[in-house]
């Protein structure tokens, strides 16, 4: 994750010497892991905007922070099924089994964030080609989570859509 030009920024000390090796692995787990949701999440709020009246036949509409709450609870339910069965298989695969002596463990034969599901065969053969990759990959999220952030935070503030925003700020320009 260190990469130009920010280098080693670590002003946390998350990665500082003495921290052990599982609990850097259970953060970068928990950067892949959050980076892949806020890259979606970056993507869904301009096409749930976007594709809304479409999809929905105007059921849905308005900010993204408001659609959530407006799809039908079928869909809904759905949804969390779906999200409840992708944790589930990901805990199994790269978490040991908690006990009262051994919580937030990660296996020790699971790499952090490869969940061994590639069905475009995109990953890399060679440990440099998979270096660059997976740090792209952190950069892109990184970048997305900052990203959702002030999109979410937008629209809190102006109860509008990203594209009604952002057509005001070219308008007034």
């Amino acid at each position: 994750g260190a990469c130009a030009p920010m280098g080693n920024f670590d002003p946390l000390g998350f990665a500082a010497k003495g921290v052990p090796l599982d609990d850097i692995r259970r953060y970068r787990e928990a950067e892949v892991m959050h980076a892949r949701v806020a890259m979606m999440a970056t993507v869904g709020y301009v096409v749930g905007e976007v594709a809304s009246p479409v999809v929905w036949s105007g059921a849905v509409a308005g900010p993204a922070n408001d659609q959530l709450a407006q799809i039908p609870t079928p869909v809904f339910s759905a949804l969390c099924i779906f999200i409840g069965i992708c944790e589930t298989y990901r805990a199994r695969r790269g978490w040991v089994e908690p006990s009262p002596d051994d919580l937030f463990q990660l296996r020790l034969t699971y790499y952090p964030g490869d969940l061994g599901f590639d069905p475009l065969d995109l990953k890399p053969r060679s440990s440099t080609d998979f270096a660059e990759m997976q740090t792209k990959e952190l950069n892109n999220g990184r970048l997305a989570m900052i990203a959702v952030a002030g999109m979410c935070a937008q629209e809190q503030v102006t109860h509008e859509t990203l594209g009604a925003t952002l057509t005001k700020l070219l308008s007034s320009a």
